[in-house]
This record gives C-alpha cells, structure tokens and sequence, in this order.
C-alpha cells in the first residue's frame, strides 16, 4: 500500500465534440468558465475549458482529427478521468512509480493552465480508467525540457475561484 496525500477529487475529465456547445450547456447549469486554453497532445491541438460551480470543476476538452472522430462515435459519452489534487506532484510520482503503478507519462507533465500553471501525471486503474494526479502550481515555474508546454488561447475566461 502506497499513502500519498490526496487533498479533494481536483476535477473530473470530460471530452466534448463541440467546446462552445458543452460550455453553453453547463453555463446553463451554472457553472462559469474559469479557463481556457489549447494545448499540444500526441494526436494535434486540443482546447480546454475549465468550468466552475462551488467546489466542482469540469476540464470540457476538444480534440483533433481521428481522436475527435473517436469521441464523436460514443454512443452514451463517458468521463475520460478523474484528477486527485496533489500538493507535492514529485513525491506522488516517486511514491507511485516505486510501488509499482502503471504510470502513464514518464515524468510529471506542466501545462500552462491556471495563473502559474499546473504538473500532472496519469496511471492506469484496472480497467484501465486514467486517475490523473494533478499540482497546481502557487509561484512561477521553469518547465524543463522534457515537459509539455501548452499555448494560450486567447481567454474570456473568468477568475476561478480556486486557490492558484
């Protein structure tokens, strides 16, 4: 058994066809966007929307080509995964990688979301579901090298109420 501090569910994945329709749609179950941006995946360019309503938060992301084909032939949708917010992302790699778990990205990832930004990193349930663990960010980072970096989207985004 591994113990990593998990302080609250961070947010809860969901891929969409269509960002201005699905922001739209949770807009009119109050919740407002808080973020948006696009950023670089192994498929092309993705967008993303953080959506916020008190304590819950939605990552509403859109993705290219094939991957967005794949989305869009779902017939009942589905939450892509769930995020565990970390305070120490380093550590819960370590803690995770020498217990053996199967982790997804090789080392923690940065991405340019929120004021500072965030770092996460995936493993694998048994179903293969992704439990994403995610940091962010309080102060300004330098991304090393081998972390992804997202480009900004211009943003109408409102200030999100979390803690950045």
């Amino acid at each position: 058994m591994v113990t990593i501090p998990i302080n609250r569910l961070q947010h809860t994945g969901v891929p969409v066809t269509d960002l201005e329709r699905s922001v739209s749609f949770y807009e009119s179950l109050g919740f407002t966007k808080v973020m948006e941006r696009s950023f670089p995946y192994p498929g092309g360019m993705g967008k993303v929307a953080m959506m916020e309503q008190s304590e819950i938060i939605l990552e509403l992301y859109l993705l290219d080509g094939a991957d967005l084909e794949e989305v869009s032939r779902r017939s009942n949708g589905h939450f892509d995964h769930i995020a565990f917010d970390s305070q120490d992302i380093d550590y819960a790699f370590t803690k995770l990688k020498q217990a053996g778990f199967n982790i997804v990205e090789p080392a923690p990832i940065y991405l340019p979301f929120w004021t500072h930004g965030c770092r996460y990193f995936n493993i694998l349930g048994p179903d293969l579901e992704r439990i994403e663990f995610n940091q962010i960010l309080h102060e300004p980072f330098t991304c090393p090298p081998h972390e992804a970096s997202a480009l900004p989207l211009e943003s109408g985004a409102k200030k999100s109420n979390m803690k950045s």
